[in-house]
């Protein structure tokens, strides 16, 4: 980490970056070490207990500005005791839901961030890949010059075989697009956690040209 009060994570880009140092601020979170050798004893794994404290040294305590979807996301990052997920592996909570939305945020097997609706849904293949989506967000909705947002059957009308993938948001059922003046944010997540294709939700940023 950083040497800052909010204690920035390693592997997110400049701008990931200079958006949580800006917007981020760090609270009290779950001490695993002190639960480690009760979680052993309920026959939780060793690994997955460091995998715990792993995600509690980077992310723990970390209060971000609001989503734009999935109910603003968590109130802020910070890890429970791991669980055996429905296909395989272990999960833990990814942080305290902000409102009340009928799923829990996740950090999946391998490390995904997901939802937990009527289904599990990975969003991002980590938590680094949600922050990236975070301040991509947070500096589109600052700097587009239009936003058109597309809900249900009208995603279809973007063809994002045109645009370029974002690789750092690492996205899985959400995903980011780019060109040269335009962003595109794609969120099947609600839709893919409760079978609804009417969730489906497109946002695409357009910035004036600099030419």
């Amino acid at each position: 980490m950083d040497d800052d009060p909010v204690g920035v994570p390693e592997g997110l880009t400049q701008r990931a970056r200079a958006f949580v140092r800006q917007n981020g601020v760090r609270v009290d979170a779950l001490d695993v070490t002190r639960w480690r050798e009760p979680w052993l004893g309920f026959g939780i794994p060793a690994e997955e207990i460091d995998r715990v404290a792993a995600y509690q040294r980077s992310w723990g305590g970390l209060v971000l500005p609001p989503a734009l979807m999935y109910g603003g996301g968590p109130r802020y990052l910070n890890a429970d005791t791991p669980e055996p997920s429905p296909d395989d592996g272990w999960w833990f909570e990814a942080g305290l839901r902000r409102t009340a939305v009928q799923y829990g945020f996740m950090i999946g097997p391998t490390g995904e961030f997901g939802i937990h609706g009527d289904h599990w849904v990975p969003l991002h293949a980590s938590v680094e890949g949600w922050v990236e989506s975070l301040s991509l967000a947070h500096h589109a909705i600052a700097s587009a010059h239009r936003v058109t947002r597309l809900t249900g059957d009208e995603v279809e009308i973007i063809d994002l075989d045109e645009y370029e993938l974002v690789p750092e948001v690492e996205g899985l059922a959400d995903s980011w697009w780019r060109d040269d003046d335009t962003l595109i944010a794609v969120y099947t997540g609600e839709a893919e956690a409760f079978a609804a294709q009417e969730h489906r939700t497109t946002i695409v940023y357009e910035f004036a040209s600099s030419g």
